[in-house]
């Protein structure tokens, strides 16, 4: 859980604007060829199985990946690599002419193999893998023809990708003047790095790193959330760039910047069915967002639904900007049940935010049958402090309060209504007839009721302003309570 919150179906109007945003993106380029067929029977020949090819496909892979997913987003821009004077070249000069949006600046070295990885696949199983490819520096010329072709004079591309498959492309000199020529033009640079040396990458604005290359970046232990965000604070001071998204695969990703707190991303995905080219969407949607205006923690968040969609299809795939607003959707559902927490994990997250200098308020009650009053004594409440925990009657509670016909929802039902609402942060249970126990663990610095209560009557008052916290009454809206909705029901 993250110190800040967001309602992800909100990032759903900022998926929008992907749509016409404009990308540079310079790298290592590679055709993925997937060779498909059936095995039945093992080789006499030696101990292997018998590929009977039934169908071959190929796909941009590498940087090529990143350019395809801009454009299945959307997206537009210019794409700037090397390839070979060979047939793996021309099938990624034709694949790049198939990109709507994408205009490519290929430069052909005739010395020099286009990367081509092929995979044999039987039964949905991959069976093994072939690789052709050349790992030496780019030569003079054709290092000059990749600089000529790093042009953001026009200002049509609003933010820069380095992808880096360590194929050459991405010299010390590309990448400096790659940086220099961004930064001169006002726009940020997205890097998904490659190697040990970030030093490389000084001055870019966020680096992707997954959680093995961090390990080796760093030489740091990268197990649980504080290790990574060290780990990625080491990256932030040494190697000079702004901020770090880590990601972490079935833990999800962590952002951390120089300007603002850690901020842990769940993985999302439903089924994981094959994890080839995620990094490269995740940079794709990062450069997107960040085009289209979006502030780093939402980019965050908007690559983080992206990887999750396009980890559930086979191959190097792409996500569409329809599959990422619907994947926001039910992402919004899947944090609802993640903001209901037992008290030890409450107990921890308050103390968490307390240590980074946030207010937390609490406010409590049975909230069944959810209505306006409701709304607005939490936007309220939401309004008089950084982040919001809602105690909540349990079943048993409500019934002893409010008699053997309530609650009318259950309390997973209410609490996942109310953690459908942006402006509560936290859901806890608690099974007595007052919240005075669970005020005194969480230690509020806010306490917050409706003004129908004096605070002298607010439960809990006295211990929060004994340790120097307030009591807030927020203002009713009237007409409006649970008992008189219920008594409508009935007559009608």
């Amino acid at each position: 859980m993250s110190a800040s919150s967001t309602n992800l179906s909100s990032l759903a109007a900022v998926a929008q604007n992907l749509q016409g945003a404009a990308v540079l993106c310079v790298g290592d380029v590679m055709l993925d060829r997937y060779v498909h067929g059936d095995v039945d029977r093992i080789s006499p020949e030696a101990p292997i199985p018998v590929l009977r090819v039934t169908r071959e496909s190929a796909m941009l892979g590498g940087a090529g990946n990143v350019a395809a997913n801009i454009a299945a987003l959307g997206g537009a821009g210019r794409f700037v690599s090397v390839v070979g004077g060979d047939g793996a070249g021309n099938e990624v000069v034709g694949l790049l002419d198939k990109l709507d949006g994408i205009s490519a600046g290929l430069v052909t070295d005739l010395g020099r193999k286009t990367t081509l990885k092929t995979r044999f696949v039987g039964a949905g199983q991959q069976l093994v893998r072939a690789d052709v490819e050349d790992l030496h520096p780019l030569g003079p010329d054709a290092e000059r023809a990749v600089l000529n072709a790093i042009d953001l004079s026009d200002g049509s591309r609003t933010c820069v990708v380095l992808s880096d498959y360590g194929k050459g492309v991405l010299s010390p000199a590309v990448i400096g003047a790659a940086i220099e020529r961004a930064h001169a033009a006002g726009v940020q640079v997205v890097v998904d790095p490659k190697g040990r040396d970030y030093a490389r990458y000084r001055d870019a604005d966020l680096i992707t790193p997954n959680k093995k290359e961090l390990a080796q970046a760093t030489g740091m232990a990268v197990d649980g959330d504080a290790a990574v965000v060290a780990a990625c604070e080491k990256l932030i001071a040494e190697c000079g760039v702004r901020a770090v998204l880590a990601t972490r695969s079935a833990e999800g990703m962590t952002l951390v910047s120089r300007d603002a707190g850690p901020l842990h991303l769940k993985a999302r995905a439903r089924e994981v069915f094959d994890v080839s080219g995620a990094g490269d969407t995740v940079v794709a949607t990062l450069a997107l967002a960040l085009a289209a205006g979006a502030d780093m923690d939402d980019a965050a968040r908007l690559a983080n639904a992206a990887a999750g969609v396009v980890v559930g299809k086979a191959g190097t795939a792409t996500v569409s900007t329809t599959e990422l607003i619907s994947a926001l959707h039910h992402q919004d559902l899947d944090l609802a049940e993640d903001k209901l927490v037992d008290w030890e994990q409450a107990r921890r997250l308050t103390a968490s935010w307390r240590d980074q200098g946030l207010e937390v308020g609490f406010t409590n009650g049975c909230f069944d049958l959810l209505h306006p009053g409701h709304i607005s004594l939490l936007t309220q409440a939401r309004a008089a402090c950084d982040l919001l925990v809602v105690g909540l009657n349990s079943d048993a509670s409500v019934k002893r309060l409010k008699g053997e016909t309530r609650p009318v929802q259950s309390e997973a039902a209410r609490a996942a209504v109310l953690g459908a609402l942006s402006a509560v942060d936290l859901v806890v249970l608690f099974s007595e007839d007052t919240p005075l126990e669970l005020i005194e663990t969480l230690r509020p610095a806010v306490l917050v009721k409706g003004a129908d209560y004096t605070v002298e009557t607010v439960v809990g008052a006295d211990v929060v302003m004994g340790y120097g916290g307030r009591v807030a009454l927020a203002a009713l809206v009237d007409g409006h309570s649970t008992t008189n909705t219920i008594k409508r029901i009935n007559r009608d």
